[in-house]
């Protein structure tokens, strides 16, 4: 169970890669006031990778709760692992389509890695039962 363990944690540390792409292509960069100073930039790799950021804090819960569950249902280990590597290679590409500005591209990863979240907590409904 260690690879969806170890991608659990990939997968929450995923939005600050994305923070640090933002806050590269941004104007210099006020810890004073950060929200702030990301509102006011204009960079569109910048706004991108903050968007990125966001959108990676918002698909954790469900991949998370998928992969606590499908383990706890006792869903075969090979399938748990194998759905957490392809959900955290579809965010990874998730987030550098967002950068580079490659919008059918995003929308196709982002769907990747929301079929491996739904199909992990299918996996553990049907296991429970």
């Amino acid at each position: 169970m260690t690879i969806a363990y170890w991608c659990l944690l990939a997968a929450a540390l995923l939005p600050y890669l994305w923070t640090a792409v933002a806050k590269a292509y941004g104007e210099r960069y006020d810890n004073r006031d950060p929200r702030g100073w990301q509102a006011r930039q204009e960079n569109p790799r910048s706004r991108a990778a903050y968007a990125a950021h966001l959108n990676a804090f918002e698909a954790f819960p469900a991949f998370a709760a998928g992969v606590l569950g499908a383990q706890l249902a006792g869903v075969d280990t090979g399938w748990i692992d194998w759905l957490a590597l392809a959900f955290i290679a579809f965010r990874v590409l998730h987030g550098v389509f967002y950068i580079a500005g490659k919008a059918p591209l995003r929308s196709l990863v982002w769907a990747g890695g929301f079929a491996c979240t739904v199909a992990l907590l299918v996996l553990a409904a049907l296991a429970a039962v």
